[in-house]
């Protein structure tokens, strides 16, 4: 099996949308679970409800692939499965090397989807000099003053950071000057990088607050009550001074204008008009 650093993917040279790209994984996961309980074929619309998109979506995706389906039959499950792993680079091995190995770093190496997809944990660093020589998820950890030569040894094409944030810029500098390309931040700070090095951020944080954003607004629905219309404007919670419609009432209206001795509209104690009554 080929290696990452001397194959890369051709999605870009191909003209395939990043946002194509992006959902290819969603397929192949609905696809792999089809080949997996032996179901030959699919239609649009199955896979694209497995997937969580809609029918005309994946239909535009797959034809960047050249997948067009069979009329009345749907598309192959294993030659999709193949064609979206050979476009996703799948069908190569990439040595991955982990940098930060605290718990979320450990939880990450021991992740067994990495293997199954094609992605090889060459190795695992960390700066703590106690944490050297430590087996993790079968690997021993290695310290950072290594991390060059453990890039070049394994052949690494994707770096990922699990770091605190303060050290994740540095790491990231010299997985770069050491030939990393892709790099995957877990680490809760926006990384700097030159053109040609392409980051994917995962910050667990963000979507959970994301979430409580939507959780707040869903109680706020349910305990504000329908608010008024203001009369004739549209404008909610206000209710306006209704107009006179009669010839005999606009006369009233003048009258009482014209007692008050103003030339104008009566005024309220701050000097504006009182455009409003209150509710």
């Amino acid at each position: 099996m080929a290696t990452g650093r001397t194959h890369r993917p051709a999605t870009r040279s191909r003209g395939i949308p990043e946002a194509t790209v992006a959902r290819l994984p969603l397929y192949l996961r609905a696809l792999t679970a089809l080949s997996e309980r032996s179901v030959p074929t699919v239609s649009s619309e199955e896979l694209a409800t497995a997937a969580g998109v809609n029918s005309a979506k994946l239909r535009k995706d797959f034809s960047y692939l050249g997948s067009y389906g069979t009329r009345g039959v749907g598309y192959d499950v294993e030659y999709l499965v193949y064609q979206i792993s050979r476009e996703l680079g799948l069908t190569q091995d990439w040595p991955v090397v982990i940098v930060g190995i605290g718990n979320l770093g450990a939880a990450l190496a021991n992740y067994g989807g990495f293997a199954s997809r094609g992605f090889r944990v060459a190795a695992l660093i960390d700066a703590d000099p106690t944490m050297a020589g430590k087996p993790v998820a079968g690997i021993a950890v290695q310290h950072t003053d290594e991390l060059e030569k453990i890039i070049d040894d394994n052949g690494v094409s994707i770096g990922v950071i699990a770091t605190p944030a303060g050290a994740a810029q540095q790491v990231c500098d010299r997985l770069v000057a050491a030939g990393i390309t892709s790099i995957l931040n877990f680490a809760p700070t926006v990384l700097s990088v030159p053109e040609g090095v392409d980051v994917r951020k995962v910050d667990l944080s963000i979507e959970l607050q994301i979430l409580a954003f939507h959780e707040q607004r869903k109680a706020g629905e349910e305990a504000t009550p329908p608010e008024r219309e203001t009369a004739g404007t549209g404008e909610p919670g206000v209710a306006t001074t209704p107009k006179p419609h009669s010839a005999a009432a606009h006369r009233t209206a003048a009258g009482a204008s014209g007692a008050s001795g103003g030339d104008g509209p009566r005024q309220g104690p701050d000097g504006d008009v009182p455009a409003v009554m209150p509710a």
